[in-house]
């Protein structure tokens, strides 16, 4: 039986279709691994939400013919471009697209005999709920998907077309699997879909985030529930006041706005209305809470007034946690053919003012922990010595981290009240 590698790029929803990918594989007897110089046959699962990650991609899949690997090409760039793949790298044993990776098998039964291709031109992802995840990231936290798809078409975003429309998991599925995910040792979950505040509506005909979470929040040694991706016009009440009365539930909403200025939430075909009332009401009925987000600069017809517009909003709401993007100009998306363009150059600058800008802020936030008392998750165990954690305002990966300084022992997984006593832009330093 062949020994298979898998390499993951991308996002934590990718990384799960990873995972499910190795389950399909584990299911059917194969031998599976994460390091490629222990066999010949190796998947990648891609990424290619803008032109970058899909470089990356390219990159490991040309190095690894180099290497002489029977290479499969999963997810994202498998979907967006079937025929050129073959085309450019015809060395590649076979592709998978992004809603076919059950066909994975198939694909390497005929690895010997001939390149196969198994991409569906009309995506349309369901979750398959009779496969074990086999994870690849056994740590603190893990990621449950709760949805796939998307029902927007959000001018810049080639998801849709890669993903299909949005599909919702039945919720008995959610919890079991966040059952089985607390007795593997996982403290913390976190909730991801490409829009987790729409889940529900397609199988339950209203929005049942608030109801999940209720439902999660009552599972015994979990210890956290992180939800990311939410939509600003789904983002009702009722989910606000059940995420301020979960214990469970950190107080921390991650909401992508892009932009401020309504003519270019209108030409991103994104909901064109003023945001503070909605950024205060989030803020009121959360107490401390920390909002992160995300924008978009360099966006077709994007002006100096509209740009000056942003900045505003930015100091005004002095958002804990934000993300920058400069435009990337993708095939198949609705601002492809859109102009004026914005100059690279200009882009650029109008990314890192708003980061100069938020990282003032930021500095001012994390200063305010310094004297206090938070909860934080263990995570690692730095070269120097240092313990390495999370608070529960942070999301792995995108967010700071907590080095704390202490002679007592601790275990990855737990959570410890850490008090702060100093503190960068980004990271706090504590001690316990």
């Amino acid at each position: 039986m062949k020994k298979i590698a898998l390499i993951s790029h991308g996002c934590a929803k990718n990384l799960v279709d990873s995972e499910l990918i190795l389950g399909i594989l584990s299911q059917n007897g194969y031998e599976i691994t994460l390091n490629e110089d222990e066999t010949d046959v190796v998947i990648v699962n891609t990424c290619s939400f803008i032109c970058d990650a899909e470089r990356e991609s390219i990159g490991t899949i040309l190095e690894l013919v180099d290497k002489g690997k029977k290479v499969i090409v999963a997810g994202c760039l498998a979907q967006k471009h079937p025929e050129e793949l073959k085309k450019e790298i015809p060395e590649l044993a076979g592709i998978v697209g992004t809603t076919d990776f059950n066909k994975i098998v198939e694909v390497i039964k005929n690895i010997d005999k001939n390149y196969v291709s198994e991409v569906n031109e009309k995506p349309n992802y369901i979750y398959p709920e009779n496969v074990e995840r086999q994870q690849i990231t056994m740590g603190a936290s893990s990621y449950i998907k709760i949805a796939d798809g998307c029902n927007y078409r959000c001018g810049y975003c080639v998801i849709p077309y890669l993903r299909g429309d949005y599909h919702s998991r039945k919720m008995e599925d959610i919890v079991l699997e966040a059952k089985k995910l607390v007795k593997r040792g996982v403290t913390e979950i976190i909730l991801i879909a490409q829009d987790t505040t729409g889940y529900g509506i397609d199988i339950y005909k209203k929005p049942m985030l608030a109801e999940l979470l209720k439902e999660l929040n009552k599972i015994d040694g979990l210890g956290w529930i992180r939800i990311m991706y939410a939509y600003p016009t789904t983002m009702s009440d009722e989910l606000i006041d059940t995420i301020a009365k979960c214990d469970k539930v950190v107080k921390y909403v991650d909401i992508p706005l892009q932009h401020s200025h309504p003519e270019m939430l209108k030409l991103m075909n994104r909901p064109a209305f003023d945001y503070r009332p909605l950024i205060e009401n989030i803020r009121k009925r959360i107490p401390n809470v920390t909002i992160r987000t995300t924008f978009i600069v360099g966006y077709p017809q994007e002006t100096e007034e509209h740009f000056e517009h942003l900045k505003q909003f930015i100091k005004d709401m002095k958002f804990d946690r934000v993300g920058v993007f400069e435009y990337s100009r993708e095939k198949g998306t609705p601002s492809f053919d859109m102009k004026p363009r914005v100059p690279k150059k200009v882009s650029h600058k109008r990314f890192k003012e708003l980061m100069e800008i938020q990282q003032s802020i930021s500095l001012e936030r994390n200063r305010s922990f310094i004297g206090k008392k938070i909860p934080c998750i263990i995570e690692a165990f730095s070269d120097n010595g240092e313990v390495v954690a999370r608070s529960q305002f942070d999301a792995p990966e995108i967010d700071g981290i907590v080095n704390i300084k202490t002679n007592k022992p601790v275990v990855p997984g737990d959570i410890e009240l850490v008090k702060i006593i100093d503190a960068t832009e980004y990271d706090l330093v504590g001690e316990i």
